[in-house]
């Protein structure tokens, strides 16, 4: 062999990823190009192989690689990324060692004892279910069904945010919508936890604006100790449930009934601290407000059962969690019982009455139930199959899954209530929250990662969350809708990541699933990308135009107002005259200005907002009318 033959070959074995010394006989080496390895001839008479590393400057210049044009420490880098992300190989799948196995695998080592065929165990499964139903079903008709006051009849379910007041114009002209304004009685009854309940847009009360707390505007008059307290009186925009606490009516932790009467026009109504609630104080008048019979609720004996409700939902769920050890039948049977206590117990929406709440439960439970054997087919099924461990699979998964579900108390401490710019910046320390909101998520999300990693799963979850993260940065990008990550989103996002059989796998799982659960039977699938007006709500402020109000001409008795025609987008304006609609003006309907007759010696506040029709955009700040007679001009800005 010449010389020249001897190079054509060595090159030729070199751009082929083959040895150069390697003879046509013995077959073709290993490629070189998938591996920075180099398999060398042994002298040794044994002619045992063994591998050397292949030099940087052998892997760089093989035609097989086409990224000359980045910098090597960059290759190198994402070699070792990539390299990386395979994880070892073989891969380590994740497997849960019970703790105690003795103990936690008894109730598997039983029920196979005792029930060792199928139809005997599809027996004890139904019996567990038809129980649960049945006591279920009787303790919900008794919390329904029991109390009635002598004389009132038996009351009537409200919601803890239900009022005799609308917002803004909502009342009408003078409030004539919203009568009788006295002279009526009504027996209520509300549910348990009222107190929580807090407003989520800012609502005008004279020239307050309140956001993020009670609305519950009076109370007692008198606060010493040495006078007797007189019945309470709440303007007629406070929560009814919530007077009630306040008032000592009802509990919040038990609910209860009572009965309301109205008391038609008050003057003055304090600001006082009973039973946990804190009322708004208000100087003026009001044309409709309302009071609590007394000694009547005692006679009531209605009380929200939520709580044992609560006690009979969760121990069936732990048998059927420590005695089943399928998958399968163990989140078939723990889905739905969840789902119902949620939509109908815990977190209901705003609906009067049991029927209308279990209609309503019944048709967003279908297209859950098709959601959820996705869940279960590529999440939960990977996560409890072969799972022994019973007692830590009720701790951290059935645990973490009533903690989900439970989301309206577990994480009520958390001062977010909506992911929008507006909330974020209003509510108090809501920034703060979401910064170690998202640093806890990395966290866990470093966690599983490796984990991933360690199973081989990392690249294909990463491309899913690629795919995932593309299409929520599309849905930014469209115009005029904005993105909201709600509850049930939020899950389905970080759910994938959980198919792992770890202990914190387990309890992130359970969290997931109730978060899923509470925001479907709780609000159903709305929409992610919503307008800016449903976004916030429909009371809340527009960021509408506001009327240019010239100084008022102020009077002994009187005070004037006049204002420019309004833009060609309206055709009227509204004025409320302490929280009341007092005048509405429109184009062609006389001259642009109002005359309020002062009525007493206390303060007056004026609001003022163009209207389209019969609706109202926003209205102006407060401008406050003293008691003096001196005009105290409204702060810029829009109320509602």
């Amino acid at each position: 062999m010449g010389p020249n033959e001897t190079e054509n070959r060595s090159q030729r074995g070199l751009e082929n990823g083959q040895s150069p010394w390697a003879d046509d006989d013995e077959g073709p080496e290993p490629s070189y190009t998938d591996s920075p390895l180099m398999q060398v001839r042994s002298a040794t008479p044994d002619t045992q192989r063994r591998r050397l590393p292949l030099p940087v400057w052998m892997r760089e210049s093989s035609k097989s690689f086409h990224w000359k044009w980045v910098p090597l420490p960059v290759r190198n880098t994402a070699r070792f990324v990539a390299s990386w992300s395979k994880g070892p190989d073989p891969p380590q799948i994740q497997k849960i060692i019970p703790i105690c196995p003795s103990i936690q695998e008894a109730p598997i080592r039983l029920v196979n004892r005792y029930l060792p065929t199928t139809k005997h165990k599809a027996l004890l499964l139904a019996f567990v279910l038809f129980s649960w139903t049945l006591t279920f079903s009787l303790t919900l008709h008794h919390s329904a069904t029991s109390g009635e006051i002598e004389g009132y009849g038996t009351p009537q379910n409200i919601w803890c945010g239900a009022s005799y007041w609308a917002k803004g114009n909502g009342c009408g002209l003078d409030g004539n919508n919203c009568r009788p304004f006295d002279n009526a009685t009504f027996a209520f009854r509300c549910p348990a936890n009222c107190g929580r309940t807090k407003i989520l847009n800012p609502h005008a009360v004279g020239d307050q604006e309140i956001n993020y707390r009670s609305l519950v505007i009076g109370g007692r008059k008198d606060d010493s100790l040495t006078l007797p307290a007189s019945e309470p009186i709440y303007r007629a925009d406070s929560f009814i449930c919530q007077a009630a606490i306040h008032a000592g009516v009802i509990s919040h932790e038990k609910g209860g009934c009572g009965v309301v009467a109205l008391a038609g026009k008050h003057d003055i109504f304090p600001s006082t601290t009973y039973n946990g609630i804190e009322s708004i104080g208000f100087d003026s008048s009001f044309p409709k407000s309302f009071t609590f019979l007394s000694d009547l609720s005692s006679h009531c004996g209605a009380k929200d059962l939520q709580w044992p409700l609560l006690a009979i939902t969760v121990i069936f769920t732990a048998l059927l969690s420590i005695f089943c050890s399928s998958p399968a039948v163990f989140f078939t049977s723990v889905f739905p019982m969840l789902f119902i206590h949620v939509s109908i117990v815990s977190d209901p929406p705003n609906l009067y009455g049991y029927p209308s709440l279990s209609s309503l439960a019944i048709g967003r439970f279908l297209p859950a139930a098709f959601v959820s054997y996705v869940i279960y087919r590529y999440c939960v099924k990977r996560q409890l199959s072969g799972l022994t461990a019973q007692v830590e699979k009720t701790i951290l998964w059935l645990g973490g899954a009533w903690i989900g579900s439970l989301n309206n108390y577990t994480f009520d401490f958390i001062p977010i209530q909506r992911l929008t710019p507006h909330d974020l910046s209003a509510q108090p320390g809501a920034r703060l929250a979401l910064v170690i909101v998202v640093l806890l998520i990395f966290t866990i999300a470093l966690g599983q990662i490796w984990y991933l990693r360690l199973e081989g799963r990392f690249p294909r979850y990463l491309a899913l969350y690629a795919t995932m993260g593309g299409f929520l940065i599309l849905c930014i990008t469209i115009p005029q809708l904005n993105l909201r990550i709600h509850h049930y989103v939020l899950a389905l996002l970080l759910l994938p990541g959980t198919g792992i059989q770890t202990r914190p796998s387990l309890l992130y799982q359970g969290i997931l699933i109730g978060l899923f659960i509470n925001g479907i039977a709780r609000w159903g699938f709305d929409s992610i990308m919503q307008t800016p007006e449903s976004l916030r709500g429909g009371d809340s402020q527009l960021d509408s135009l506001l009327p240019n109000i010239t100084a008022p001409i102020v009077g002994a008795a009187n005070i004037t107002f006049a204002w420019a025609f309004p833009p060609a987008s309206y055709d009227g304006l509204s004025v409320l005259v302490n929280d009341v609609e007092r005048h509405r003006w429109y184009e062609g309907e006389g001259e642009a200005q109002f005359t309020w007759d002062r009525k007493g010696d206390r303060r007056e506040y004026f609001r003022f907002g163009y209207m389209s029709g019969s609706n109202a955009a926003d209205y102006t700040k407060a401008g406050v009318w003293e008691e003096d007679g001196s005009w105290r001009t409204m702060k810029p800005g829009p109320s509602r």
